[in-house]
Parts: C-alpha cells; structure tokens; sequence
C-alpha cells in the first residue's frame, strides 16, 4: 500500500490516495474467487468446481473485482489514515480510480476526521457552585422510604375505599358516550392519591365500595397531550376490584436491626446520614465539575462535524432505548403514546448531543495541551473497577481487551484528569438567591398541571394510559433515571454511505 496523496477538500474532511499494488490486489482476488466458486455454475463443470480462468473468461475478468476490493482496502485504508496522521470519525466514502488486471489498484477515501479546537482559557474560570447539605429531614424522609420498602402489604375487604390504599380497578372512559382508544383498563393497579390519573379522578374513587361499578366524572386539562380529549368531559366506568393497604413497621431498635447491621436505631440513623451526606459531596462535586466542562467549553472555538453529533445522538437513543427496556417499555410503544414520528425525536436531542461532543472534545484538547497521560498504573486501576463490577478476574478483563478499547480508555482517563484540573482550578461563587413561589404562582402552577405527570429525559413526555398522567424523568448531565413507568426513547443516526468497498475505521 502506497499513500499517494492526502489533501483537505472541506473543513474537516481529508481525501486520501490509496495506491494498492498488483500482487496484493491479486491476492484479494484469488479470495475473492475462493469465496465465490461454490455459488458458480459454469457448463461442463461441477457447481463450485470451475478454475478462475474459466469463470473469468466466460463472465469477464472483473468479475471478481468488487470482491476483491472490499478484500484488500480495509487494511489498505487503515494504513494510509495511520500514515497520514488523520483521526476519522465517520465511515469513509470509497471511490475507485484505477482498476484492471496487471495493473495497481487506486482507490480514493474521502473521510471527516476529528476537528480542531481552539482552546480559550480553561484555568481560573469562575461557576456558581451549590453545596447540597444532609439535614435531619433528609433522614427523616430516608428513613420512611425504608419503612416503605419493609411494609407489608394487607388486604381489606370490609370497608370503601380511602385515600392512600392500593387498588386494582378495571375502568373505560367515555367522552359523549362514546369508548375513546386508550381510556380502557383491565386489572390495572392504583393508588390513591399517588397522582397517576387526571385529576379529579382519584378522588373521586374515595368511597368506591368494592366490586361495584363507580361512574367517575372528570374534565381533561386544555393541556393533555391528546388532541382529541383536551378539555372534554367524560365518564369513567370503574369497579374497584382489589382493596390493599401498607402496614409500616415501628420505627425503633428492632427495625434497626432487621434492616441493618446496627443494634440501635440511633446508630443505624447516623449511618443513613453518613451514606446521605457522601451522596449529596458527590452531588455537589459532580454538578460543579459539570458547570465548570460548559463554561471552559464556551470559551472554545471548534466546528464540529454533522456526523459526530448525529453519533452521539445515536448513543444517547441507544441509553435511553435500555432504560425503556429495564422498564418493560421500548420505542414503537413510545412512540405511539407520545404521537412523535422518529424524525421528531431525534431531534430533541440534538442540542444535548452537540454539547456533549463539543465538551468531550475540549476536554481532550486540553488533555493534549496540557501533556495529560494514562499511565499503566491508570489503566490497571481502572480494569479493576471494571473486574470488580462485572464479577470478573482482571486478567480475564485485560485479555479481553482489544488494542482500540484500550486506547478508548486512555482517552477517558485523560479526559478525567483534564475535568480535575480545570475544576480545581476554577473558582466557585455562590449560587444567586432562588425566588421565593408566591401562594398565587404556585396556585397557578397547581391549575395548569397536565393530567398525566410528565417524565423528562431531555425534554422528553411519556403517557401510561390516556387517562393516566406522564411520570417525569429528572434530566442530569451525565445520565438520566426514569422514574415510574415513563415511556421515553431515542432518534436513529444519520446513515453514511461506503461506496464499493469498505467499512473502514468508525469511531
């Protein structure tokens, strides 16, 4: 393989000139024939019997051309991006120039590469900073979710229903007497107050005698997300089928101990404040280190490549795609509940993509500027939370390990220490004084709530039923949980087409 020229055509994107000599050309079509023979009927011979001169003679000498190509220029193309001293990030466009027999293959790669970043200045930059403090309330709150965890689950069945008990109901909703789609549910599961349905709902179910129908009257919100139902009155039919309450355990010494390793409920008190407190540090030490990545990158300068942010837009569908999926969710549900066609919701991240690949790529340019290295030592440290995490030895995990993982994982250690050092050298300033909610605003917001709860991954919405209320994903920069059953998902990646040949380097 011979590089035969590399010249810049666009901003970020390089064409290189492959030359491929005959011999190693040849050899890609000797594979190529090896490949293809058995699918080859040729007359007077066996099926997948025919010499190569023969099937070239009677379908013509290219006919092994293609195939040969896509033999010999993966490697051809990762040599020449390793000599040209370029960084693709996308699937490069193949072209051929020169082909035929006896003579060298030229092949020409037009490929985006990795910008350049025009650092600002990064050290001494100055953030708000929000100290997250562990009070007794926190513990308070703590401790009586725990009590949640361990309460037992009772059945009733000689009383109405009341605020705060479990049910399982069966409902239809109509609007003008007529079944609308969506507003139908069968064992579905309830709470009382927990805020799932449209409100007005719930409520009115307080007193609901079991395994008789109940007609719920209530009005959709002028903001549902159905066009069809907003602001329409309708009837629900319910049966309460199933009455079930909590029974919380006393909150003293026993509990302590059935729940911990402590004996007393004072010590198993401060070891919730502890673990508290080391949740709220890390908090505060992430949000900070956060704040600071985004105001060093505004101070940069880069033009970032279309294909990367369609990339990471693709990774973050890919993240969010799983956390549907541990909920028993996916796309096309998603999908069909929020009224979003696929175009719609890939762009809604496309502003969180293009600011995590603009601060994931400032982070190595200062790594660079800064001669920041993973050391062996780094990297050892590093398998052994991987092999700790996974149940695995670290050897087992090094072995694994191929050269391009290894590398993907300096670049993050790098890029750790680079976030370290521009935050410990930032300076933090005191966040400005939150505005005090007036009993008029909050009246306001209480009024304009959306009958199902919205669940946020990224200015996200996800509905549970027509009639329940959207659950509402807490958005952070470095991921994002779910809470409830939230249906929420992710846009596909922009295609980039290979001609001819290869799949070449894909980062």
């Amino acid at each position: 393989m011979k590089l035969v020229k590399k010249e810049t055509t666009a901003t970020n994107t390089v064409k290189l000139t492959i030359s491929i000599d005959n011999a190693t050309f040849n050899e890609g079509i000797n594979k190529a024939y090896k490949k293809l023979v058995k699918n080859i009927n040729i007359p007077g011979f066996r099926k997948g019997k025919a010499p190569k001169a023969i099937i070239e003679k009677y379908y013509g000498e290219a006919v092994f051309y293609e195939e040969a190509v896509n033999e010999v220029c993966p490697d051809a193309y990762e040599a020449a991006v390793k000599e040209a001293g370029i960084e693709p990030v996308d699937r490069p466009e193949i072209d051929i120039e020169s082909i035929g027999k006896g003579e060298d293959l030229v092949i020409t790669a037009v490929v985006t590469v990795k910008p350049e970043v025009k650092l600002g200045e990064y050290k001494g930059v100055s953030v708000e900073k929000t100290v997250y403090e562990t009070t007794d309330a926190d513990v308070d709150r703590e401790l009586e979710a725990i009590r949640e965890k361990n309460s037992r689950i009772i059945t009733v069945e000689d009383r109405p229903v009341k605020e705060g008990d479990l049910t399982t109901i069966d409902f239809e909703g109509f609007v003008d007497g007529v079944a609308f789609e969506g507003g139908k549910g069968t064992d579905y599961p309830l709470e009382i107050g927990g805020g799932q349905f449209i409100p007005g709902f719930e409520e009115a179910l307080v007193g609901a005698e079991l395994g008789k129908e109940t007609d719920v009257n209530v009005t959709f919100p002028e903001e549902y997300h159905a066009e069809e139902l907003k602001g329409k009155p309708a009837v629900f039919k319910v049966t309460v089928k199933e009455i079930k309450v909590k029974e919380l355990p006393a909150l003293d010494d026993d509990f302590a101990k059935d729940v911990s390793e402590f004996d007393t409920l004072e010590e198993y008190r401060a070891s919730v404040k502890e673990k508290l407190s080391k949740v709220n540090e890390d908090r505060t030490n992430a949000e900070f280190q956060n704040a600071v990545i985004e105001a060093v990158a505004e101070k940069c300068e880069v033009e970032i490549p279309e294909c990367m942010v369609d990339q990471q837009i693709e990774n973050i569908a890919r993240d969010f795609d799983y956390r549907l999926s541990a909920q028993g969710l996916n796309l096309e549900k998603y999908m069909q509940l929020t009224g979003m066609t696929p175009d719609a919701f890939k762009e809604q991240f496309r502003a969180q993509a293009y600011s995590q690949v603009k601060c994931n790529l400032v982070l190595e340019a200062i790594a660079v500027a800064e001669k920041i290295e993973a050391t062996d030592a780094d990297v050892d440290s590093e398998i052994e939370k991987m092999a700790t995490m996974y149940n695995m030895e670290a050897d087992k995990i090094k072995s694994l390990l191929g050269e391009g993982e290894t590398e993907s994982m300096k670049k993050d250690i790098c890029s750790r220490k680079a976030v370290e050092l521009i935050a410990d050298a930032a300076k933090a300033k005191k966040p400005a004084a939150k505005k005090t909610t007036t009993k008029k605003t909050a009246d306001k917001e209480e009024a304009e709530k959306a009958p199902a709860k919205k669940t946020t991954a990224k200015k996200t919405t996800a509905t549970k039923e027509t009639a329940a209320k959207k659950t509402t994903a807490k958005k952070t920069t470095a991921k994002k949980e779910t809470e409830e059953k939230a249906p929420a998902k992710k846009p596909a990646t922009k295609k980039t087409t290979t001609k001819k040949a290869t799949d070449g380097k894909e980062e």
